[in-house]
């Protein structure tokens, strides 16, 4: 019996993705796709790639039986989800892509997010979607929440090197490239292409990134103390993918071995020989993380370049990475597909 799947939020790029993957999975089936705005709608009219599936047609949420579902993927904008989900029944299984369960403290949600949580008794029992660093949990989970695309990449690069001790963490800086899909669906004047091709701009700079609230809280967990990241993100003129530079001051070699020994039996993270930088070509469409480290001219000093595709790896694949675990299935079902190229 294929396990039975709800993705509420259906008509962006996230919902997109999660009928992607989900239509090669080999023990899920969709049987709700939600869409307000486009409720009524075949999913082929919304996303002509997808006219040679078999879908149900766009609906509203409340108009969704869920008595017949097993897991909701919950792919709606931010400052929506925590109203959504506190309405659905307390057994179903949820898996939310959006920000409204990432930080574990309420009141950091209002600081980042600039309004008080809507649904404080369920961020409690929120697990943080990280898969490869909170597996168990997650397996037991009844609500996961997505890591930030921007924030799953700085992490991955960052965190086996914070529990190894091997760098400065007065010393960290994050210098990150993120294609376009990352900003959204929605009609806005900096993303046409007009404003937006032949051009990379940095935005957030200054500290103000509502991802730098996932590394507050993720690296000062994993060190015992407070530790705070300079971190700059650039939007790219490409469609997919995230390119995260990170500088730290620690031993180059050391840097690799604690990447390659912490990854060496994750099936998406593959950490490529000393001296060999990834790039977004590399895993567009995938579920895979390439990491790559090379030692600086100055003495101490390191170079960690991260890259993964922010609708897969960053959101949608990791969600499925997370449901697999929640429906007791192999956590790489439906997902080893091999990246676009060229």
């Amino acid at each position: 019996m294929k396990k039975k799947i709800a993705i509420l939020g259906a008509s962006g790029y996230t919902g997109a993705e999660l009928v992607r993957l989900i239509a090669t999975h080999p023990h899920m089936q969709i049987v709700a796709l939600s869409g307000d705005r486009k409720a009524g709608m075949a999913m082929a009219e919304v996303f002509p790639f997808l006219r040679h599936l078999d879908l149900p047609k766009l609906c509203k949420i409340d108009e969704i039986d869920f008595s017949r579902v097993d897991l909701a993927f919950c792919a709606l904008p931010h400052a929506t989800s925590q109203a959504v989900i506190r309405e659905l029944p307390r057994d179903l299984r949820v898996v939310d892509l959006s920000a409204d369960f990432r930080l574990r403290d309420v009141a950091e949600y209002q600081k980042w997010y600039g309004q008080p949580h809507a649904a404080p008794e369920l961020q409690a029992e929120a697990v943080y979607g990280l898969t490869e660093f909170y597996r168990d949990d997650i397996r037991a989970a009844r609500l996961v929440a997505g890591t930030g695309c921007n924030a799953a990449t700085g992490q991955f690069a960052l965190r086996p090197l914070i529990e190894a001790g091997c760098i400065d963490l007065d010393d960290i800086l994050i210098d990150l490239k993120a294609g376009v899909s990352g900003a959204g669906r929605s009609l806005k004047e900096n993303l046409l292409h007009a404003e937006l091709s032949e051009g990379t701009h940095a935005y957030s700079a200054g500290g103000k990134h509502r991802h730098l609230g996932e590394f507050d809280q993720e690296f000062s967990k994993i060190a015992g103390r407070p530790v705070l990241v300079q971190f700059t993100p650039h939007l790219s003129p490409m469609n997919r993918g995230i390119l995260a530079s990170v500088y730290v001051k620690g031993e180059a070699q050391t840097v690799w071995a604690a990447l390659e020994s912490r990854y060496a039996l994750e099936p998406f993270i593959e950490v490529l020989p000393f001296g060999a930088l990834p790039s977004t070509r590399d895993i567009r469409g995938s579920n895979y993380c390439h990491i790559g480290v090379v030692g600086d001219r100055i003495p101490g000093r390191t170079l960690v370049v991260a890259v993964l595709d922010n609708l897969t790896k960053g959101s949608s694949g990791q969600a499925i990475q997370n449901a697999n675990l929640m429906l007791g299935l192999e956590e790489t079902d439906g997902l080893m597909l091999a990246p676009v190229f060229p």
